[in-house]
Order: C-alpha cells, then structure tokens, then sequence
C-alpha cells in the first residue's frame, strides 16, 4: 500500500530532498558519473536541478551551470560560470559546447521540441547530449495517471515523454543515439524503508524488464554530413572540357612512334 504525505510537492528540486529523490538521484550520479568521466573537450554545461553537479566526474576545464534562478553563493563555488536562461533560449553561441547535461529539463519546459533545437544549436560537431527524465512506462508513470492518489511528481512536471519518443526526436535533429540506461525499478514507495526492501528489484529489473525502469538516461552525439562544394554549372562543364582534351592529347602516339612501326 501507498504511503501518502501531507507536505505539498513545491518544485523539483524540493522533490528530490525526498525519499524516493535521493533514490533516483543516487542512480542518476552513479550512471552520469561513469558516462562522462572520459568525455573530453574545453566546455561543458549543465542545465537544470541547481542542488546537484552531474558534471563532477568530468575533467574538462571550464563547466558552466545555466538555470531559471540565480544560484546562491556556496553553488556557483562548483562552477566556472553560471547564468540564468530558459532551455529554449540558451545564450552560447552555435557550435560552442562540447557537453551539455540536461537533467528533467525536458519535463519542465514549455516547449521540448525548442529545447533539443538549442541544444542541436549550442553543440559543437561530435559535441555530446545527455539527458535525463522520468519513464512514462514504469510503475512510477502508471502511478502518475491514477486520478485518485495524491501528484507523484510536481505541478508542471510532464511525464508524457517516452525514450523511444525522445530518440526519435533526436535522430530527427541528427544526433546518433551512443547509449541509454533505465534504472529504478523499486515501486512509487515515500519511504525508504520500503524503497530498501525493494532492491532486488534493481538486477532482475536490469535483466527481465529493462525498458520499465523510473528513470533513464540518453547520450546522443550530434552528427554533421560531410559537405561537398557544389560549383557553377557553367564551371563544371568547362572542367569536363579540358579533362577530354588533356586525356585525347594523352593517348594521340608520338610521330616518330608511329614512323618506326611503318
């Protein structure tokens, strides 16, 4: 049976100061930390959940928070810079990070299609994209859609958004999905008591039923086509003009060849 709590969920971060946010949060820094400790390059941002660095792990120079609220003191102390931006506006230039970290950005924006969009935009070619979010096929995305029991997660937090969905918005946006990882499999528990007592759920969900965990993480890569330079018509066939008449003066044969086989 569902516990229930009397305490309204506030935002996100709120969220994750709870029972079942420290589990997922746990989960989350485990996995980003394994998958971006050899990602290298110059810059590398994170956008999102102020009260956790999901770059720690990563050596590269210069790491950046962007978020909705200024960060106190004792945060911005972590970072090389920080600024205070939507996900759909982001204020770098094109083609200038190497790593961008969007931890549930996606379910608290307004517009997920402009989210990627910028973040296609503020990469650099072969620069990486890593996300994560809730599951909207797990226990927990069920427990979203029950009317009767209390909002899992807060206001404003979509949870309509599928890996497969945001896989496919990638490809779209021509990045090349390099990994993805579910986790979380214990059930909608507020206690940690019995979240504890649920993980065995964690290897046999990894084996039996991978694709229903809480939460999951995408890294994409983003992809640029090699470029042709495409000249004037007018150009071109003056090109296959001299390629004929040098390729004929090639195979005419010497004249005094031709004398010494007569």
């Amino acid at each position: 049976m569902l516990s229930h709590s009397s305490d309204p969920i506030v935002d996100l971060p709120s969220w994750f100061d709870s029972d079942p946010g420290r589990y997922v949060h746990q989960w989350e820094q485990a996995r980003v930390d394994a998958l971006l400790a050899d990602v290298f390059g110059y810059r590398a941002v994170q956008y999102g959940l102020s009260p956790f660095n999901y770059l720690s792990a990563n050596r590269m120079t210069f790491k950046a928070y962007a978020g909705s609220a200024r960060l106190s003191e004792a945060q911005s102390a972590c970072w090389s810079a920080s600024t205070v931006c939507l996900p759909e506006q982001l204020p770098f230039d094109t083609d200038s990070l190497d790593l961008l970290v969007l931890p549930h950005t996606l379910e608290t924006a307004e517009d997920q299609h402009m989210v990627l969009r910028e973040a296609q935009r503020v990469l650099m070619p072969e620069g990486r994209l890593v996300i994560a979010g809730f599951n909207p096929w797990s226990l927990w995305g069920a427990r979203m859609r029950l009317p009767w029991l209390k909002p899992w997660l807060p206001p404003g937090c979509q949870n309509d958004l599928s890996p497969a969905k945001l896989k496919d918005w990638l490809r779209l946006l021509s990045f090349e999905i390099d990994r993805g990882h579910f986790g979380c499999y214990a059930p909608p528990f507020r206690r940690q008591q019995w979240i504890d007592r649920c993980q065995f759920m964690e290897s046999a969900g990894d084996r039996w039923w991978p694709i229903f965990g809480a939460t999951y993480m995408v890294s994409a890569v983003k992809r640029v086509a090699g470029m042709r330079l495409i000249t004037p018509v007018w150009k071109r066939k003056s090109q296959r003009r001299s390629a004929r008449q040098a390729a004929g003066v090639a195979t005419q044969t010497p004249v005094s060849q031709q004398k010494n086989h007569e």
